[in-house]
């Protein structure tokens, strides 16, 4: 048996299109599997990664209704109410300021009367301080605080210190004194004679003096005057009538003449300082009338 021939010319046209249509067909395939495989590696990709990217965006999303949550209740708290704006004060009428002025000046006044009426009551307890015979020194310096300066007020300063006897005390000594001043007023000069020397003598060891109705110019007369006063409360009159005796007896008089005169001193300012607050009361009174 004789093979065919090989002819180059017809062999060959018959076998190339299978080959290349197999190639072509594989190609498809493959690259169909390849695009199948790619979706499904990208499904899961977005399955696995999805839920980690999206969530970012709705939660930002959500961000919003919580915020207008929160906001909601600020919504319903309850709104102040505005504060009333006061008006301006009016400007006062004449008559509420007439008024005003009148409160003040019986404010004023009634300060000055308190003070006026504290005064006089500080004045009446120096008056019954001073009268005995202890100081009273505390009781003029409560007078001083609440009292303006005055020359009563100067003198009493020096005298509150010591005090002086009572009028009491000074009648009841006056007698000792009399009749030492009556015994020296009585002594003889120098052109004297005997009897009266010896008069004078006996005058010195006993007393005597003339009491009771005994009138006139002379030492006895005028010891006796000055005793009546003194017994009457009249300190002033009887240191006046004392001055008229002579200069002997004068001298006698001089220790008891000298308590009597501070008595004399402290009463009268004493008096004049108590005068003085109660005309200043009354006048206090009088204006706040």
């Amino acid at each position: 048996m004789i093979p065919p021939l090989d002819v180059p010319g017809s062999a060959a046209p018959t076998q190339a299109p299978s080959a290349k249509s197999r190639s072509v067909f594989g190609f498809t395939v493959w690259a169909m599997v390849a695009f199948g495989m790619l979706c499904i590696v990208a499904g899961v990709g977005v399955a696995n990664l999805g839920p980690r990217l999206f969530p970012l965006r709705s939660a930002s999303k959500a961000i919003v209704p919580v915020a207008s949550t929160t906001q909601a209740p600020t919504s319903s708290l309850p709104v102040p109410a505005p504060v009333p704006v006061a008006p301006p004060p009016a400007l006062p009428s004449p008559d509420v300021e007439r008024l005003a002025a009148r409160v003040t000046s019986l404010e004023a006044q009634q300060a000055h009367t308190s003070q006026a009426a504290a005064a006089a009551l500080a004045a009446s307890v120096v008056v019954e301080a001073s009268q005995g015979t202890a100081p009273f020194a505390e009781e003029l310096e409560s007078l001083r605080v609440i009292s303006p300066p005055s020359p009563e007020l100067q003198s009493l300063a020096r005298l509150a210190q010591v005090g002086a006897p009572s009028r009491t005390a000074l009648a009841a000594s006056f007698p000792d004194y009399a009749a030492r001043a009556a015994s020296a007023g009585h002594a003889p000069g120098d052109k004297a004679g005997l009897g009266d020397r010896i008069v004078y003598a006996l005058s010195r060891i006993v007393s005597l003096r003339r009491v009771g109705d005994a009138s006139g110019d002379g030492v006895d007369g005028v010891l006796a005057l000055a005793e009546r006063q003194v017994e009457d409360g009249d300190l002033d009159h009887a240191l006046r009538t004392l001055d008229r005796l002579p200069p002997a007896a004068r001298d006698a008089m001089a220790p008891w003449r000298d308590r009597a005169e501070r008595r004399a001193e402290i009463d009268r300012n004493a008096q004049a300082l108590r005068a003085q607050a109660l005309q200043a009361l009354a006048a206090e009174a009088r204006g706040g009338a």
